[in-house]
């Protein structure tokens, strides 16, 4: 018996000490865990977007724009002549938009116009968000936008609140002066800020307005952006509350922005003209070329350990040893093929030599630019929000499946290459989702862009 009762009062020991583990153990797990979700970024949710598409009344055939450049520069007919050598290059097609101010001859680049083209592009854009949405103006928590040349004052941000008579406690930001790449500068800042807000709604709207942009002197390289920047705006609407992410488009996986102003060639490179061995055209300087692969590739050092599969990984990492020991004059720059990590990529629609020299340093198909150069031929260059135009093609194409990753990638003033990552978090459907601005000319897509269209 006394054997029994000793045996028996082990076992009890035993069993508790053996419990107490076992609780101690699912606490250390639970706090650990609680410890991990606190630290974890607060989800960002794409829940849909919109890009203005021109009216009829705003479109500017390539005979129309040659005409009205032949009778503004009347006293200078080599800069006509030079823009009609462009335009027959720059990729573009005949139903891009111009603003009513550069429309007129001579063109009015004044104040009152200007808001009139901000006031259509942007209040069209969010309002077809609203409406597909079925959000309130009160509903939206934080406003970012956009735009680069014009700054009024009071602010974009500030219009959008008085026209919408949006509630007083709402959050406003103002970028200006950030390029083509400052879409994905807004997305930046408001993932940031949805760290410190959570449950929250942000509305960013990217545009350029380019009414002031009108430029009526001799100097052809400056006549440049009035041949290659067109109307264009995209308003995003962003969330990070968890019971919007079954309707959701996106979801954001990851931001990467390099900037190398300090590289005084960085910063003062600009597009500029070339005349050589007699073929005129527009292209990149070679300044800006050498700075553009030096940006993309800090660019895709930083994002390629983030995204690349641990093959792609080692290749790069011994490819970058091996540069610094024999120098990069012996040993050729790897580039890692983002072929296998994304289904898409959407590169700014800037213009022609832009996606020549992304798909060329990427090593990218054809049909993987195919939604670029498409972008760039029915809109133009619309500046920062032209990637969204591109992802839209995409969409309206019907290649955008649930679990897809897309890369879209942007150039910038600075000089500045920033890249998002987004992954799709449901099947986009047009018959739920629409076209987007591609509606009435999908059907047309894609077409044949010559090298040289003769006008």
């Amino acid at each position: 018996m006394e054997v029994r009762f000793v045996l028996y009062e082990l076992y009890l020991k035993s069993y508790f000490k053996l419990g107490n583990i076992f609780y101690l153990t699912i606490l250390l797990t639970l706090f650990v865990l609680i410890l991990f979700k606190s630290k974890k970024r607060q989800p960002i949710y794409l829940l849909d977007y919109t890009c203005f598409k021109p009216p009829p009344t705003l479109r500017v055939p390539f005979s129309t724009f040659i005409e009205h450049a032949r009778l503004v520069f009347k006293d200078h007919p080599k800069v006509a002549h030079f823009q009609m050598r462009i335009l027959e290059r720059a990729g573009l097609g005949d139903e891009c938009g111009l603003p009513k101010a550069m429309q007129l001859i001579p063109p009015q680049p004044t104040l009152d116009l200007a808001r009139d083209e901000a006031h259509l592009v942007i209040f069209s854009t969010i309002d077809e968000l609203f409406e597909k949405t079925g959000l309130r103006p009160n509903d939206i928590d934080i406003i970012v936008t956009n735009c680069s040349v014009f700054c009024p004052s009071p602010s974009l941000s500030s219009m959008i609140v008085s026209k919408y008579k949006m509630k007083n406690c709402i959050k406003t930001f103002n970028l200006s002066g950030m390029g083509c790449s400052a879409s994905a500068i807004s997305i930046d800042l408001v993932s940031n800020l949805f760290q410190i807000w959570p449950n929250s709604y942000a509305l960013i709207v990217s545009t350029e307005i380019i009414t002031p942009n009108c430029y009526m002197g001799s100097d052809r390289s400056m006549t440049v952006p009035a041949c290659l920047f067109r109307l264009g705006c995209s308003s995003i609407l962003l969330t990070n509350k968890w019971a919007e992410k079954h309707r959701a488009k996106y979801q954001l996986l990851h931001i990467v922005r390099t900037n190398n102003g300090p590289d005084n060639k960085a910063h003062k490179c600009v597009t500029q003209q070339e005349d050589f061995e007699g073929k005129l055209g527009i292209s990149l300087s070679k300044d800006l070329m050498v700075v553009a692969g030096e940006t993309l590739r800090s660019n895709i050092t930083i994002l390629g350990p983030l995204v690349l599969p641990i093959l792609e990984k080692v290749r790069y990492t011994f490819n970058f040893i091996a540069q610094n020991i024999f120098g990069p004059n012996k040993i050729r720059p790897y580039v890692p093929c983002f072929n296998k990590v994304f289904d898409h990529i959407c590169i700014h629609a800037g213009g022609r030599a832009v996606i020549d020299e992304i798909q060329k340093r990427l090593s990218l198909s054809a049909q993987q630019v195919e939604a670029s150069r498409m972008s760039l031929h029915r809109f133009g260059n619309t500046s920062s929000s032209s990637i969204w135009y591109v992802l839209s093609y995409i969409e309206a194409k019907g290649r955008m499946k649930k679990g897809y990753h897309v890369w879209q990638i942007a150039f910038g003033s600075g000089f500045k290459c920033n890249s998002m990552v987004w992954k799709c978090n449901r099947n986009v459907d047009t018959n739920i989702d629409g076209h987007g601005p591609w509606k009435d000319c999908i059907h047309r897509y894609p077409i044949q862009i010559p090298d040289v269209l003769k006008l």
